[in-house]
């Protein structure tokens, strides 16, 4: 999502994609054929369980070539040989592969919907929540949510289940530290009530509102869903996941909603088949689960 370069040339004139990337001063090419990435696919569904086929291949193939030309390598698995030696350079990697950006109330406007909306709606149903961030990278997005249940059910202990492949940002997660950039949309109400300015200029979330998350790796392609939940929140995770992975995706967040459930996407990942997976739209990036389903 960040980070990603735009200015690629695509040549395919022999069937071996090639990607040149020019810079102001200078150009540098790197090629990945067809072998080094089935070879590179397979190390690394080997040792982290993720696999790239449910992945967009042409988008993958331009952000890991935008990587090693960046970092001097001339193959994905020359520099994937030199990552997985270093600890620090892997989690970097994996971090980068898996695009962890995320602060607090991303799009206030739709937070501002699951507030005065949304979650009221789903508290006269049951007067404690089960809901799941699935995707939670850095955790904003779970505490986040922690902080509105507890202006709007105060003394209330809902369940927040945060999950996320990369074990890294997990235990970032679980640190709770922020810079002034992740917290911006915050009021500076909520910043003194639930978080503690350090003397570096970070900020940490208070003991009360960790204590309200449980932390866990989850492959969302891979692993078994729980069931039982009244709200999903899966946004801007799906971005290079191929139609056919999403689709099972939102069919297995269908199962895992209760009756009434509501799964809130991305504001660029609208379902436009949402229908035929069983949803009812709700409101705008809001997909119900129907009472009787």
């Amino acid at each position: 999502m960040q980070k990603i370069c735009h200015n690629l040339q695509i040549d395919k004139t022999w069937g071996i994609s090639t990607y040149t990337i020019h810079k102001r001063e200078e150009k540098e090419t790197s090629e990945m054929d067809e072998r080094d990435w089935s070879t590179f696919k397979q190390k690394l569904k080997l040792k982290t369980g993720i696999d790239l086929d449910l992945y967009k291949e042409a988008q993958m193939m331009r952000r890991l070539n935008n990587l090693i030309v960046r970092k001097g390598y001339k193959t994905l698995n020359d520099y994937y040989d030199f990552a997985v030696q270093d600890k620090a350079e892997f989690a970097s990697f994996i971090e980068y592969l898996t695009i962890n950006v995320s602060e607090f109330f991303r799009t206030p406007e739709k937070f501002s919907e699951l507030e005065t909306g949304v979650i009221p709606e789903l508290l006269k149903k049951s007067s404690r929540l089960n809901i799941w961030s699935a995707g939670c990278s850095i955790g904003a997005e779970p505490y986040s949510l922690a902080i509105i249940l507890d202006e709007l059910t105060p003394g209330a202990r809902h369940r927040i289940l945060a999950t996320d492949l990369d074990v890294d940002i997990l235990a970032r997660a679980k640190e709770g530290i922020y810079s002034e950039n992740e917290i911006k949309e915050l009021s500076l109400g909520r910043r003194q009530k639930y978080f503690t300015k350090a003397a570096d200029g970070r900020y940490a979330v208070s003991p009360a509102i960790k204590s309200r998350i449980e932390f866990r790796r989850h492959n969302l392609l891979k692993d078994p869903f729980e069931t039982g939940f009244d709200l999903i929140l899966c946004r801007n995770v799906v971005i290079y996941f191929t139609e056919a992975a999403k689709d099972v995706l939102y069919r297995n967040f269908f199962k895992a909603l209760k009756p009434g459930g509501i799964l809130f996407v991305g504001g660029t990942e609208a379902i436009l088949n949402y229908r035929d997976m069983g949803y009812e739209s709700y409101r705008p990036f809001f997909y119900k689960k129907p009472e009787n389903a």
